[in-house]
């Protein structure tokens, strides 16, 4: 199996800003509640055509996020076809191998998997990640002295693997699964965005 894959990370946690899961450190709270979301751009995945389509987990990280044992839950654009679903679960969940892999395998337990609506929206380096109705964030990027956007890399865990990522915050984050015991609705915490490249 094969993939090419470039597109966006949207990334929101109820860390503190910066998250130290990052840097392979606990979490602030000794548990890190988080959603992930990549937006392809373009790409395929053995010939499929998966550009344009976003996939996302929720997650509960139960100690130190190196150590795994991660709760999620798996959610699909509802835009996507049957076939663009099937390659995307395929990679993400690291049964296509690559990048991707040693990050799905962080992953212990996966309650669901659904298909939801997801708006997936950055522009000017603020971004709007929406699924559902039960989770909504906004981000904000924090800007160097020189205006650029402050740029975190070479980091010893990324959900995006070789990509720098940039920091930012999250006015409004909202996220509630009962089955894996999240219910937030939160201000100004961790946010991260990225660009990314992966092949396999």
């Amino acid at each position: 199996m094969s993939y090419h894959l470039e597109g966006r990370l949207l990334e929101v946690c109820n860390c503190r800003v910066l998250c130290p899961c990052w840097i392979g450190e606990d979490p602030d709270n000794g548990t890190c509640d988080t959603i992930v979301s990549w937006h392809v751009d373009k790409g395929t995945i053995d010939g499929v055509d998966v550009g344009g389509r976003t996939i996302a987990a929720v997650a509960h990280v139960p100690g130190n996020i190196l150590k795994g044992n991660w709760t999620a839950a798996i959610f699909i654009d509802d835009q996507a076809s049957q076939a663009q679903e099937e390659a995307l679960l395929k990679v993400y969940t690291g049964q296509a191998g690559g990048p991707i892999a040693d990050l799905a395998q962080l992953i212990g337990t996966v309650v669901s998997v659904e298909r939801a609506p997801i708006r997936f929206d950055v522009t000017g380096g603020k971004g709007t990640l929406a699924i559902g109705t039960d989770y909504y964030a906004e981000l904000e990027p924090y800007l160097g002295a020189t205006g650029g956007q402050t740029t975190l890399s070479d980091t010893v865990f990324s959900t995006v693997p070789g990509a720098p990522v940039f920091v930012g915050k999250a006015p409004t984050y909202r996220s509630k699964n009962a089955a894996i015991g999240i219910a937030l609705d939160i201000k100004d915490h961790n946010a991260l965005q990225s660009t990314f490249v992966f092949d396999a």
